[in-house]
């Protein structure tokens, strides 16, 4: 379901500005809008501030703050609004984003601005910076007025409205193209990365196979160093090793003379002396079978002093090769910067590794290539689909545009919807030609007005005065149905210079379009006004020395008298007659 869609069925644009308070604005004292669904159009006499309504709403979502506006004598002017959204309106995720709190579905908005030109704003309870209302009503107003920027003059809107003009057909397309190009974005930065980085890949691998050749020449064994060291030791010291084995062994056995007394024969006989006495007290026994377990302990001690003694190896030449490994061992070592050689197995593995992976590249790089050409395929002729899309939905939509134009007192405007691409070097292949691409495809959208025969197509804010441009926005936005998802439309001042049959036009088009948005109208013109869903009135009195302005909303009886002095300049029978003619007649023409 497109945007467009979403908001019709959601129901965004019936209701969404509830309420809105402006104090110390212009003319306006203090006054409450009760804003209702459909149509609300605004009326007064010349000079009583219905623009302030406009210009109410343009400050409260985020316009440009004028301290000159501040109503004389006060502090400062503050505009303030009620919004009905849906939790999952995007409005709503900004506001909530920004620190804002919605109520059940209600979001309070705040703008002030000091007479100094001081300007703040609230969301939901929260102060938060301009620029957030500014967000959201990008999201939720379209002002259309002779100074107010409009939203749909802004060519990533016109291309955005226009795709929803078109159809699902086209959205679809476009949201496939938004896919394949996200990955062949990725796709692409990632080939030019590895691409750029190939020498420095390179390099590294050439370390790593120099590093693991070495250590494959040495080829060292986990541990071998502590080894090596201890056998080093004992190789160089071979002769001090003997000789202390042979002297312990002879301390306890005796040396081959047998004129020395040893611990064995100590032993020996002190267990025979303790063996002898045992008869007289049990109890030494045990002291005799300890002096027997003791010697036959010093005999077995004995015994390997001697087999180590006769192991010592004081081999030279195996010192000395032992000595050239340890070295080659430490070197190998100190080079790779480990602790032992146990660290440098460590790293020979983890190199191993990386160089797998560096070696693999290369068929990464190809992977990545291929992948790249199929997707610039595929988003080639895909986007040359949309662009073909687009130019006929472009040529419907102008066909429309125009010929709502005839009937809105403009018979020899004509609007286009232009759909042209930008060549760029390092761009989309699409068809034979590079260009610029983005994520809703190729195509730039502009809508240009050609006001009268002979005169050259503009941009539509450049080809037509305030009041023309107000109208040709009403038509473009009834054609487009509410498919920019804006809920909530303005227009000031939208039937300047136009007046009789024209302006009854205007009406039954604001009225159309209110059946899908919020319309506000700031309207001098009856046959506009008897189209409302509701009426406000602005109400100036002047004390003779403070002019003040309030709005009220007016009932049936009330809305016939102000047609009346619309009409007329004053209440009198005619007019009155002439005012309910309007009424029924708009009544007829939205029942139909």
């Amino acid at each position: 379901m497109c945007r467009a869609e979403t908001v019709a069925a959601r129901g965004y644009g019936q209701r969404v500005l509830e309420e809105m308070r402006i104090r110390g604005l212009g003319v306006i004292d203090d006054a409450v809008l009760e804003l209702a669904p459909g149509l609300t159009v605004v009326t007064g006499e010349t000079g009583a501030g219905k623009t302030m309504v406009v210009q109410g709403l343009t400050l409260l979502f985020g316009g440009r703050a004028d301290a000159g506006r501040v109503r004389p004598g006060a502090a400062k002017a503050v505009v303030e609004g009620r919004l009905a959204i849906d939790p999952d309106h995007p409005a709503a995720a900004r506001a909530t984003d920004a620190g804002g709190e919605l109520d059940e579905g209600t979001l309070l908005l705040s703008r002030s601005v000091a007479a100094d030109g001081r300007s703040r704003a609230h969301v939901g309870g929260r102060s938060v910076p301009v620029g957030v209302l500014a967000e959201l009503g990008e999201e939720l107003l379209a002002v259309h007025g002779q100074s107010d920027q409009q939203r749909l003059l802004q060519p990533i809107r016109q291309r955005a409205a226009l795709d929803r003009f078109a159809g699902t057909d086209v959205l679809d397309k476009r949201e496939r193209f938004a896919g394949l190009w996200a990955r062949w974005r990725d796709v692409r930065a990632t080939l030019q990365q590895l691409e750029a980085e190939a020498a420095q890949r390179a390099r590294e691998a050439d370390l790593l196979r120099l590093g693991l050749a070495e250590v494959e020449a040495t080829a060292p064994l986990s541990g071998e160093g502590h080894h090596l060291a201890i056998e080093i030791e004992r190789l160089a010291n071979a002769d001090d090793l003997r000789t202390a084995a042979a002297t312990a062994q002879q301390a306890l056995t005796g040396d081959e003379t047998g004129e020395a007394t040893d611990a064995l024969q100590l032993l020996t006989a002190a267990r025979r002396t303790l063996e002898g006495a045992t008869g007289h007290d049990p109890g030494l026994a045990t002291l005799a079978a300890r002096a027997k377990e003791a010697a036959l302990l010093t005999a077995d001690l004995a015994q390997e002093l001697a087999s180590y003694a006769a192991g010592i190896d004081a081999d030279p030449r195996r010192l000395e090769v032992a000595q050239d490994r340890l070295a080659a061992l430490t070197a190998l070592v100190r080079r790779h910067a480990t602790e032992d050689v146990d660290g440098v197995l460590a790293w020979a593995a983890g190199a191993n590794d990386r160089l797998l992976e560096l070696d693999g590249t290369g068929d990464t790089v190809l992977a990545l290539a291929a992948e790249d050409a199929k997707l610039e395929k595929e988003l080639g002729t895909l986007a040359a689909a949309l662009t073909k899309d687009r130019e006929q939905a472009a040529t419907r939509f102008g066909t429309a545009v125009t010929a709502e134009l005839v009937e809105l007192a403009m018979p020899h405007a004509v609007v286009t919807a232009v759909v042209s691409q930008r060549p760029s070097l390092d761009g989309l292949q699409v068809g034979d030609s590079r260009v610029a691409a983005g994520a809703d495809g190729v195509d730039d959208v502009e809508l240009l007005l050609i006001p009268h025969p002979g005169a050259p197509a503009r941009p539509l804010h450049k080809g037509a005065s305030g009041g023309e441009l107000s109208r040709v926005m009403l038509a473009v936005e009834v054609v487009f149905a509410g498919s920019d998802g804006v809920p909530v439309m303005v227009f000031d001042e939208v039937d300047a210079g136009v007046g009789g049959k024209a302006a009854v036009e205007v009406g039954k088009r604001l009225a159309r379009l209110a059946k899908s948005h919020q319309v506000i109208v700031v309207t001098h013109l009856p046959q506009v006004a008897a189209f409302a869903d509701q009426h406000l009135h602005v109400v100036k009195a002047d004390d003779g020395s403070i002019t003040r302005s309030g709005i009220v909303s007016l009932d049936d009886a009330s809305r016939v008298a102000e047609l009346s002095r619309m009409l007329a300049g004053l209440d009198s029978g005619l007019a009155r007659g002439h005012a309910e003619e309007l009424l029924a007649a708009a009544a007829e023409a939205k029942g139909r």
